[in-house]
């Protein structure tokens, strides 16, 4: 992040020169980010809100940089605020967005990623399902990268036949265009590198160990705070992905009314309460972490740390097949991230993907 004036915003001079930080004319804004915006006036107040938040900035100063009348920030502001955000106004201050303000926005997300960062995030306040969102974008021909990231899912996507609960305001959920380069068959990489990549990312911004169930679901203090889904198009002829969408969703924080019956023994939340502001920090940790991840799939410390996390190893387990089930124990991962399980008789035998849960068939009817 750096200082710059409103002058200098508005002329697009030299970052560097331009350090007022105790000046209510002096804003912070990010240089990956162009002075000339095809955003409208909102989205662009959000943006000079968000890289300053917590510090009050005059009407004057945002129209000057905008290069719009106090009148229109004072709109802009109006419909901010009708859309959930609070900003707090102060005579002879100006505004400024509160620092408990947790709604999600591209501004907000990109507030916390890389300059040089390679997504392009659209948030929506409610989709049918991200993945479905971003599937319909990359056929379209969406760039890799593309990011949707929702308040809420009517639809959420979970493992095949489920779906994934996503009320708002309470979680994050988030779907990426990729266009790998890697064979189909490896696509169980994209998967595990994304729960590396959230397991480290909750770990980094709200302290909260983190661990892994193979293949796909994120556990903190012993619930499932989150899952993954890879979907993909592939050519027939060559094996390979033509695209892949990667979904995630977190439950950030508890919901209001609780989880649905069916799974309030198994969910749970990263946080304990609904308050303070992370989901766009999450987010672009996430985002961050995954991409860096990604572009080394094959470098062998993903697979070393995916293999710390992963709880099952040493673990009994019961795998379900269709309708049977199976009593195993999960001994070890194999280098393209399959699970090898120890059968009564001593035998073993790799999965390459599955439904497995610990404990005995007993405990399990």
């Amino acid at each position: 992040m750096h200082a710059l004036s409103a002058e200098a915003f508005r002329r697009g001079s030299p970052l560097e020169k331009y350090c007022h930080p105790s000046s209510h004319f002096s804003l912070t804004t990010s240089s990956s980010l162009p002075i000339i915006d095809p955003m409208g006036t909102k989205e662009q107040l959000l943006r000079l809100l968000e890289d300053n938040r917590e510090r009050h900035v005059s009407g004057a100063a945002m129209a000057k940089a905008i290069g719009v009348s106090r009148n229109a920030v004072w709109k802009a502001v109006k419909a901010l605020r009708a859309e959930g955000y609070a900003i707090d106004a102060v005579t002879n201050r100006g505004y400024a967005l509160s620092q408990e303000n947790d709604l999600l926005s591209p501004q907000g997300i990109e507030r916390f990623l890389p300059d040089s960062h390679a997504f392009a995030v659209t948030v929506r306040k409610r989709v049918d399902s991200t993945n479905a969102e971003a599937r319909r974008r990359a056929l379209e021909g969406a760039a890799e990268g593309t990011v949707v990231v929702a308040e809420e899912q009517t639809a959420g996507k979970g493992r095949p036949g489920k779906t994934f609960f996503s009320p708002a305001a309470t979680g994050l959920y988030l779907s990426i265009v990729l266009r790998p380069t890697l064979a189909a068959d490896r696509g169980q990489f994209i998967t595990c590198a994304a729960a590396v990549a959230c397991a480290q990312a909750i770990e980094q911004v709200t302290g909260a160990e983190s661990l892994i169930k193979w293949v796909n679901d994120i556990y903190c203090d012993g619930r499932k705070v989150a899952g993954i889904l890879t979907e993909g198009v592939v050519d027939m002829e060559s094996g390979h992905f033509e695209h892949a969408v990667l979904g995630i969703g977190v439950n950030v924080k508890p919901p209001a009314d609780g989880f649905p019956h069916d799974i309030a023994d198994v969910a749970g939340a990263v946080l304990d309460d609904r308050t303070g502001a992370v989901r766009c920090e999450l987010a672009a940790a996430i985002l961050a972490r995954f991409w860096s991840l990604y572009q080394h799939m094959d470098d062998p410390k993903l697979h070393d740390e995916y293999r710390r996390r992963c709880f099952l190893l040493g673990q009994p387990l019961i795998v379900r097949q269709g309708a049977s089930r199976v009593r195993a124990r999960a001994v070890d991962l194999t280098p393209d991230f399959k699970l090898v399980i120890e059968l009564p008789d001593k035998s073993r035998r790799e999965l390459p993907y599955g439904e497995v849960t610990i404990g005995s068939i007993a405990s399990h009817p």
